[in-house]
Parts: C-alpha cells; sequence; structure tokens
C-alpha cells in the first residue's frame, strides 16, 4: 500500500465513546488516518463550516450508528450526525456505515440504560437508519465486527484510483510516530470530551424536574393562565385573571405549611386545593399525602416545588443584587 486514506468518522457521542475508540485504533491498525470532531459541540455555526471543511479534505466517510438519533440542527431539521451523512453524500466522498443489530442494541440498553436510544425523536432515527442500510452498510454487534467491517472496508478503497490519499509511506519515515501520536490525542480529547459530558450531565440533573427543566415548567407556568375568584383571603390576586406562575409564588407559603380538603377548609384554600393544585401536581412540584386516622388529604410543597422555589428565589437576588450593582 503506498497511500493513506483521511477516514473520518461521525457518530453520536454519549452512547457510542467506547466504538468510536475502537473505530479509531482500527483505522490506525490499518494504516490509515482517522479524523473527527472529539472536541466540538453541536450547534455552532463556525464548527459546522470547519466539520464541512475535514469532510472535504478526507477521502472517506465513516458513520457509525447506534441506537440514538442526536441533536438536532435547527436549521436542516435533522440531527448533526445525519446533516454530516448527507453532506459528505452531497459532495461525492465515497461512504460506508457500520450500524448496530438490534439485538445487540437492546443488550446496551439493558446495560447502560434508556440514555443509549433515541427518546425524542424515534421516528426520525428510524427514517435515517432505513436510509443509511439502504447503502453501503454492515452490522455489527461487537468490537471485532467493527474492526472487520473496518479493515475490509479500507481495503477495498485502497484500490479506488480517484483517492489520492493523505500521504504516501515511501516519504514519511516518521509517518508511524505520527499516527501513535495522533492516536493518543484522539484518546485525550475522548476523555476531555467525556469529562465535559459528564459535568455537562451533572449541572443538567440539578435543574432537571422529572425530565422538565426549571426554564421549561417556569415558562408553562407564566403562560397559564387561571381567573380567580373574588375571594377576600386571596389578598390581591382576588378577582383576578393571573398567571399560574404568580398564584404559586404569591401562595407558596400556604403550599409549604400545607391545605387540607377538611370542612374547615376557607373559600381560598379550596380554590388552591381543587383549582390550582392539580396543575402543580402534574409537574410534581405539590404532593399529595393522608392525613394518619383522617379521611382527608393535605397537599404540600414537594422536594421538586422546593427547589423549585429555591431557584425562584436564588434567580431573583442575583436579578436584583445585578441591579443594585449598576
Amino acid at each position: 500500500m503506498n497511500k493513506k486514506l483521511q477516514v473520518f468518522v461521525s457518530s453520536t457521542y454519549t452512547d457510542l465513546v467506547e466504538e468510536r475508540q475502537v473505530a479509531v485504533e482500527a483505522i490506525l491498525n490499518a494504516g490509515h488516518i482517522p479524523a473527527g470532531m472529539e472536541l466540538f459541540k453541536a450547534g455552532d455555526e463556525s464548527q459546522k463550516e470547519t466539520i464541512k471543511r475535514w469532510i472535504d479534505e478526507s477521502d472517506v466517510y465513516m458513520l457509525i450508528l447506534g441506537g440514538r438519533y442526536g441533536a438536532i440542527d435547527e436549521e436542516t431539521g435533522k440531527s448533526y450526525t445525519h446533516w454530516e451523512y448527507d453532506y459528505a453524500g452531497k459532495v461525492g466522498k465515497p461512504r460506508f456505515a457500520i450500524v448496530i443489530k438490534e439485538d445487540a442494541l437492546e443488550a446496551k440498553i439493558q446495560q447502560s440504560g434508556t440514555k443509549v436510544m433515541e427518546k425524542e425523536n424515534p421516528q426520525k432515527y428510524q427514517e435515517f437508519r432505513k436510509e443509511v442500510l439502504s447503502k453501503i452498510s454492515r452490522f455489527f454487534s461487537d468490537e471485532k465486527d467493527i474492526k472487520i467491517t473496518i479493515l475490509e472496508s479500507l481495503k477495498e478503497q485502497e484500490n479506488n484510483k480517484e483517492l489520492k490519499g493523505w500521504v504516501s509511506g515511501e516519504n514519511s519515515g516518521d509517518l508511524e510516530k505520527v499516527l501513535q501520536e495522533n492516536l493518543s490525542l484522539i484518546k485525550e480529547n475522548i476523555k476531555l470530551k467525556d469529562r465535559i459530558e459528564q459535568t455537562e450531565q451533572k449541572i443538567k440533573s440539578v435543574k432537571e424536574f422529572d425530565g422538565y427543566s426549571y426554564e421549561d415548567i417556569k415558562d408553562y407556568l407564566i403562560e397559564k393562565k387561571i381567573p380567580i375568584p373574588s375571594i377576600q383571603t386571596l389578598g390581591e390576586l382576588a378577582g383576578e385573571e393571573c398567571s399560574l406562575f404568580q398564584i404559586f409564588i404569591t401562595t407558596k407559603d400556604w403550599f409549604s405549611i400545607g391545605i387540607e380538603n377538611d370542612y374547615t377548609m376557607n373559600e381560598g384554600a379550596r380554590f388552591l386545593f381543587y383549582t390550582v393544585a392539580p396543575n402543580l401536581l402534574a409537574f410534581n412540584l405539590l404532593e399529595k399525602q393522608k392525613v394518619a386516622g383522617e379521611v382527608y388529604q393535605r397537599i404540600q410543597l414537594s422536594n421538586s416545588g422546593q427547589k423549585f422555589i429555591a431557584m425562584y428565589e436564588m434567580e431573583k437576588h442575583k436579578k436584583t443584587k445585578s441591579i443594585m450593582k449598576k
């Protein structure tokens, strides 16, 4: 072999870290050059342009398709992996894909959980998978399958006279050293990206409320309007049409103590219990409790509700502090 092919490796990231590293090592072991955007975060337009350039400069495009479709590019409505696949085809790059077998995906889900499967856009994932399988592609179940597929596919591409290759082995005595350094850098990049992903997941988990973010719930509560009857115990809210968010924040102390649907409840408590609370229960901001020895129930702030209130108070504090500095 007298030419080294540059292979652009494309995949979703969090579900295929190990498979991607196996692919990179297999490409290097075959004597070729892997390329990929290990540290790039989806969604940055300048990064998309850089990815285009890398694909343009590569000889071959390789896709590893697991169980996820990936983050959506707002411009195209497709995932970034799907966008890369289409772009490589558009510019005429030889493409081959390795696709996880369904039983292997099931085993992976059992081992790693549902984070390795597509939950937000399952229809788009299935359509993309169907498209990929209609082109040059092979299935994989384990690392051995990935290695064999890469070796065989690249062996075929070595005979493609239209591919010029990245560099000739005859002209570079230090090529093996360069390849090994490249592998080391890629491994370090993968580890760094993994740490970044883990940190982002930890930050995200702090903000999540059963799958919803603080901002998502707040936006919904602000948009949800509820007419309030003229009840004196509701104070300034009485007779107004207010957002659910305003009602929740204003009456948070009521819910903190707890509202019981016993015979002594006043009209304000009845309104909060039967009209307002069901909307907040839907997001687990409140919880129902059975009062021991009684037939009535108590509704009060849940742990999620307390966290939501705390995040709101901190947000308000930061805004006030910012205004004071100005």
